[in-house]
């Protein structure tokens, strides 16, 4: 007869929950990027234009490409023309996945963040 071989298996023992490290651990890192605002007709919604250049592979000339990107401004503090820093987010609607994270410079042209 031939000798069957088991597998012993061993469940691990939970590991504890740490809470005082959970509260300090670093939050994820998020893709940001910088445009500004151009509409602010919706409610808690702004539609920001992102500028990039990308450089064309045949004659090596760079091109300005522009995005508009739906964010989701909780208190409505930008305006037209403001320069913000956006983050990306959770999906908040079909078409919002980005969300205000600062106002660098308003559109009067007053520095709120250095650097």
């Amino acid at each position: 007869m031939a000798e069957v071989k088991t597998k012993k298996t061993t469940k691990a023992a939970p590991k504890a929950a740490n809470t005082t490290q959970d509260a300090t651990a670093p939050k994820l890192h998020r893709r940001t990027m910088t445009g500004v605002v151009v509409s602010d007709k919706m409610m808690k919604t702004r539609v920001v234009r992102v500028e990039r250049q990308v450089k064309n592979e045949m004659y090596g000339k760079y091109i300005v490409e522009t995005n508009k990107f739906k964010i989701h401004d909780e208190d409505n503090r930008s305006k037209m023309g403001d320069l913000v820093l956006i983050v990306e987010s959770r999906p908040l609607s079909r078409e919002k996945r980005w969300a205000l994270q600062k106002i660098i410079r308003t559109a009067s042209g007053e520095v709120l963040t250095k650097g």
